[in-house]
């Protein structure tokens, strides 16, 4: 099981290697392809691309994604499966739930949201994208400071 995780000299931190310690899952490698969507930095371990697709996600404390949609016309969406530490999700209009492992999140087409490590946690989950036709998503603003903050 690979649990190296990377600063940005490209030695692993203290804090990374107690939470990778403690997965089941490998955190990845840094999340570059998404990087511009992200406050912060983010690991991504794709676990699963047949069938369905599965990543688990890292985030570091205070790391967040920008609101995003996910799209389709048939099917889609994604569902967050809790794996480690403790973090944040939000849909646009509502308040922020508070994530710990073993929950799950179900989001459908067409909600605007984001999710992300508490301030002061890693954060884990995995991502398992539902299957659908002509699916995409469209990121959109980072999330508020403050609001994030005041959580």
């Amino acid at each position: 099981m690979a649990t190296q995780v990377w600063q940005e000299d490209g030695q692993p931190t203290d804090a990374m290697t107690r939470h990778a310690d403690t997965m089941v899952f490998p955190i990845g490698t840094p999340n570059d392809g998404f990087a511009q969507y992200f406050s912060g930095r983010s690991f991504l371990a794709p676990l699963s691309a047949s069938q369905v697709g599965i990543f688990n996600v890292t985030f570091e404390p205070g790391c967040r994604n920008n609101w995003h949609i996910h799209r389709a016309t048939k099917g889609g969406g994604q569902i967050l499966v809790c794996v480690n530490g403790r973090g944040w999700y939000q849909e646009w209009g509502k308040e922020a739930i508070a994530l710990s492992p073993g929950d799950v999140v179900n989001i459908p087409v067409g909600v605007k949201h984001w999710h992300g490590a508490a301030k002061d946690s890693w954060f884990s989950h995995l991502a398992v994208e539902v299957p659908g036709e002509n699916t995409a998503n469209e990121w959109l603003e980072p999330v508020d400071s403050g609001e994030y903050d005041s959580l």
